[in-house]
């Protein structure tokens, strides 16, 4: 028999922790190669952790909601025979050693409190923040007292740290109070602080039903709040021709999908344009930290998807500008299939200096989306409708039946003033109406 050790995968450049949100396999379950032990979520993604050997678990090294670092130990699987698992270490501490250790665990457990419940407690709490207050014996009470420097007040982990440094030196550390008014000065009642989903209070009646936000709309609502208060929103709208799309499509999509064993949408043919744009106006492709401007080399396009459940991820085509139609219809639908079936790896939401999002999918003209935050644009592609309109010809104007959309760009108005905003939306909107309707795709 030997044990194997079942590590945090890497899950992309950029990500470097998750959460565990469930235990899909309990301590003495047999598990079979390649079959998922548990659930984890990073800040955007869910997702599975295969066992690599098949045996049993017979230990979990972590628990629901607990904070792991990439590369960490999760669990301990015993494998049978010469099954390619690797053995735990185990080392025997001189017996000195043992009986400082075992005097010293007797010392915290009297000196640190139970694990605490924050169920009762209305505050937001980040599983890295719990985690540490539960380790260092800080009680719900204690926690809310701390003075948070997070968006809305939120106590941050270098908020906590510096609590605990504090509290360690026996000096008082600063509580989220009002400071006392002077004598000279009417004594006001201080409102408690609220979060802004409660600013307003909510009736409930008998027939209501009260359904608490799932784990990933709490954060599409985290990160909405954020963007809105972070970024100057204003918005441009073109409306666009897009007859030569249409008709083109419809002539090309069954030999298209017959070649290439892909459906063709719209969706490639307008990222493939935003894209180029892109390129002909880079101001529109950066992010902003603090007062820095950060102007980014790589255009990946973030495409905003609709989960079954009806919340929000937004998949991420890496380097769009280098694909072409194929390539790009490509990946629409490789991410789009996998966001749905719930496939998308962490680093495929990573890494978006710009997002398009379809609204027309959902029969809306144009409308305003929210910029995802650190990026300064995004674009919303209205319903493609049939209208009159005049169309203009060497023998003189007449009214006939197109096809056309609205594009609505809201941008950053703190770095990005109308000129640009509007010349980029712009742009895409020739690129569309200049589409060759004799192209091979």
């Amino acid at each position: 028999m030997a044990r194997f050790e079942l590590k945090l995968p890497k899950m992309g450049e950029s990500v470097a922790e998750a959460t565990i949100t469930n235990w899909l396999k309990e301590v003495g379950d047999k598990i079979e190669a390649d079959e998922a032990v548990l659930e984890i979520a990073t800040d955007k993604v869910d997702s599975e952790v295969p066992s690599e050997v098949s045996g049993v678990l017979v230990e979990q090294l972590f628990g629901k909601d607990d904070l792991v670092q990439v590369g960490q130990t999760i669990a301990i699987i015993e494998t049978e025979g010469d099954a390619p698992a690797v053995k735990v270490t185990e080392e025997v501490a001189p017996s000195a050693e043992v009986a400082a250790i075992e005097a010293t665990i007797e010392t915290a457990k009297e000196t640190v409190a139970a694990p605490q419940d924050f169920s009762g407690s209305d505050k937001f709490y980040s599983p890295l923040v719990k985690n540490i207050a539960k380790e260092e014996g800080i009680s719900v009470a204690e926690l809310e007292n701390i003075a948070g420097s997070g968006k809305d007040g939120r106590v941050t982990k270098e908020d906590i740290l510096k609590y605990i440094e504090t509290r360690k030196s026996g000096v008082e550390a600063p509580k989220a109070v009002v400071a006392t008014p002077k004598a000279t000065e009417p004594v006001v009642q201080a409102a408690p602080v609220q979060k802004s989903q409660q600013a307003v209070p909510v009736s409930v009646n008998g027939g209501d039903e009260i359904i608490e936000m799932d784990r990933m709309r709490k954060l599409i609502s985290g990160y909405m709040t954020a963007s809105v208060q972070t970024s100057a929103h204003v918005q441009s709208f073109i409306e666009v021709d897009v007859t030569n799309i249409v008709k083109w499509r419809e002539k090309v999509k069954t030999a298209f999908e017959k070649r290439e064993g892909e459906k063709l949408t719209f969706t490639p043919i307008m990222m493939e344009a935003v894209a180029k744009a892109l390129k002909d106006f880079p101001g529109m492709n950066i992010s902003v930290d603090g007062d820095y401007i950060i102007k980014k080399k790589n255009i990946n396009l973030g495409m905003a998807a609709a989960l079954p459940n009806g919340n929000l991820i937004v998949p991420v085509i890496k380097n769009a500008d280098q694909l072409n139609l194929v390539g790009m219809a490509k990946a629409v639908n490789d991410l789009g299939n996998r966001a749905k079936a719930g496939k998308l790896k962490p680093d495929d939401t990573q890494g978006g200096t710009y997002t398009v999002t379809n609204v027309g999918t959902f029969g809306s003209v144009f409308g305003t989306p929210i910029i995802n935050q650190p990026q300064v644009g995004i674009l919303a592609l209205g319903a493609i409708r049939k209208v009159p309109a005049v169309i203009e010809t060497p023998e003189g104007d007449f009214i006939g039946i197109r096809q056309k959309m609205f594009l609505s760009h809201s941008y950053d108005h703190r770095v990005v003033d109308g000129a640009l905003g509007g010349s980029f939306v712009k742009r895409v909107a020739e690129y569309l109406e200049a589409f060759d309707v004799d192209r091979d795709f």
